[in-house]
């Protein structure tokens, strides 16, 4: 049985509050479910989000496989964070995903405004401020009719 995190839509037409379920994942998205963990009301302003961690992470830990507006309520309470941590493995968000094609395809990632900004204002690398104090020594010798005798 493949079992979904996922929201269960309750409420009135128009106003629409969320819950958070586990459920079969064949089961309609208002059917049958196995347990409510959460709460969702996104027309309140701060959207109001109230997760079980608990049971949750138990869930997670299970093999249940999130929706994706549930990881994104996950990731929100730190629960997502803390369930990739105990697996090792890092978090895959779409920031980690972009970074990793990048890689693969040979693009370097681009800097952010505000590193740009400090990397201008630091100045110059010191790889390029150190060689260009080390004085060049395969230069042409001059015309010794040009030098100036003092």
């Amino acid at each position: 049985m493949a079992v979904k995190i996922r929201l269960l839509r309750v409420g009135k037409r128009k106003q629409p509050t969320y819950r958070v379920v586990v459920a079969d994942s064949r089961s309609p998205r208002d059917g049958r479910i196995i347990q409510a963990i959460g709460q969702y009301r996104p027309r309140e302003e701060p959207s109001f989000v109230q997760i079980d961690a608990d049971a949750a992470l138990a869930w997670l830990r299970k093999g249940a496989r999130p929706s994706d507006e549930v990881q994104k309520l996950l990731a929100t309470q730190g629960i997502w964070q803390t369930f990739e941590s105990e697996r090792g493995a890092p978090v895959n968000t779409k920031a980690v995903r972009r970074q990793r094609e990048m890689a693969r395809a040979g693009i370097e990632p681009r800097k952010s405004k505000q590193a740009e900004a400090a990397a201008t204002a630091a100045g110059p690398p010191a790889e390029a401020t150190e060689a260009a104090d080390v004085p060049d020594t395969e230069t042409t010798p001059e015309d010794p009719g040009t030098a100036e005798d003092t």
